[in-house]
């Protein structure tokens, strides 16, 4: 089988101490800080959009952090380098349309297969021949056509609700502005939400649900529903988002660092934690690009995986409370949750813009882009799935010296 070795056995609970220290500490609790705030405001959004209800969106919370940091622990023991899996914000964003039209069973049914597809990809050693497939530039406008509406949303708040989207984006862009050993103490998101919630208070739109505000994770257990709209529709965009717009980062971010990641390892465990989120209604496991940064930018690197491990048990927490969190939350105004989502969106959305038409596959990535955009399903399928087909078949037809 192509899964790399692990390093056993796995370090003691001493020896974890001992790698452990301040700098990792820290590096530890930004990267939790960050994956707490614009991602779960991206949940939050996403299922306002689709109609979940709280429980359902819960439920998703406990899943991506507590269930996904099952996973980190073990990928991050055996093989003793900061592997965190989460779940994938852009395969997350392309739920909110298919939930216009598909119960959330079905979308769950997608979210095993979807699983399926990883492990058997990551057992196979057939990951880097599927990256070799699509073109990446196509995939990336495919991103940037489903994370566009967040962008939208965040200037839409500015009409909204102008009091809380007007002081939210001045701190993001001052502390984005000052000096790195400044926002290494208070990140740029981290300073947004703070101010918007002081803004939130002081206009006295603060209105949480009825009953009790602090709850322990009950998570619903769903019985998923396999149909052929849903397979066709999420299993191959959300697939090609894990592995593309997501692992490949993440990879690509321990590579730099003097890492040698697991990738087929890495791809399997994706596909494990995928079917195991999905009973409880969480999007598809994926190997962080972003915090694997901030866990892997400072320190000893055999002593990195020590800030992953930090992450993990404050992850845990955070699933553990999952109700609480979501509740605090719910009880903002849609506005803050826009300006919170967008503002975390918007270097990933430069990003995406950036590789879809800086080189080759241009006309392709920009036909995928606007079909993606324009939301139109087709026989009932999404459009991000239609984009990606429509992309790949206009630069094979239009731009075969792309392929040189």
């Amino acid at each position: 089988m192509p899964l790399e070795k692990a390093i056993l056995p796995p370090p003691s609970p001493r020896r974890i101490w001992q790698d452990f220290g301040g700098v990792y500490a820290g590096n530890a609790v930004v990267a939790f800080l960050f994956s707490c705030t614009g991602p779960v405001a991206i949940i939050l959004s996403v299922g306002a959009r689709g109609g979940l209800s709280e429980s359902d969106i819960a439920s998703w919370i406990f899943g991506g952090f507590f269930l996904n940091t099952l996973v980190s622990l073990v990928f991050t023991l055996l093989y003793r380098q900061p592997l965190v899996f989460l779940w994938s914000i852009p395969g997350g964003v392309l739920v909110a349309p298919a939930l216009a039209h598909l119960s959330f069973q079905e979308v769950i049914g997608a979210y095993h297969a979807t699983g399926l597809l990883l492990l058997l990809l990551g057992l196979s050693g057939w990951f880097r021949k599927v990256m070799d497939a699509i073109p990446m530039p196509i995939v990336m406008a495919m991103v940037a056509g489903v994370f566009l509406r967040f962008g939208v949303d965040l200037v839409l708040a500015f009409r909204d609700e102008l009091w809380i989207a007007l002081p939210m984006t001045a701190a993001f862009l001052f502390l984005t502005a000052v000096p790195m050993r400044f926002t290494r103490a208070l990140p740029p998101l981290i300073g947004a939400l703070a101010v918007g919630a002081v803004a939130v208070w002081l206009l006295g739109a603060f209105k949480p649900p009825q009953g009790a505000l602090f709850e322990f994770a009950s998570p619903n257990l769903y019985a998923p529903r396999f149909s052929w709209n849903a397979m066709v529709e999420l299993v191959i965009p959300l697939a090609i988002t894990v592995l593309a717009a997501q692992n490949a980062q993440g990879i690509a971010v321990l590579t730099a660092k003097g890492h040698t990641p697991p990738i087929n390892a890495i791809t399997a465990g994706c596909g494990v934690g995928s079917i195991l989120t999905a009973l409880v209604g969480a999007v598809s496991t994926c190997f962080t690009g972003p915090l694997t940064a901030l866990v892997s930018s400072s320190g000893e690197r055999q002593r990195q995986y020590t800030a992953a491990l930090g992450v993990c048990l404050l992850a845990i927490t955070f699933g553990l409370l999952a109700p609480f969190f979501t509740r605090l939350l719910l009880g903002t105004p849609k506005t803050f949750i826009a300006v919170l989502a967008g503002l975390a969106m918007l270097r990933v959305l430069q990003s995406a813009f950036i590789a879809s038409f800086r080189g080759t596959h241009t006309l392709g990535a920009l036909v995928c882009f606007l079909v993606t955009v324009a939301d139109v399903a087709i026989y009932r399928i999404g459009a991000p799935f239609w984009g990606l087909v429509l992309g790949v078949a206009t630069s094979w037809l239009l731009e075969r010296e792309a392929k040189r």
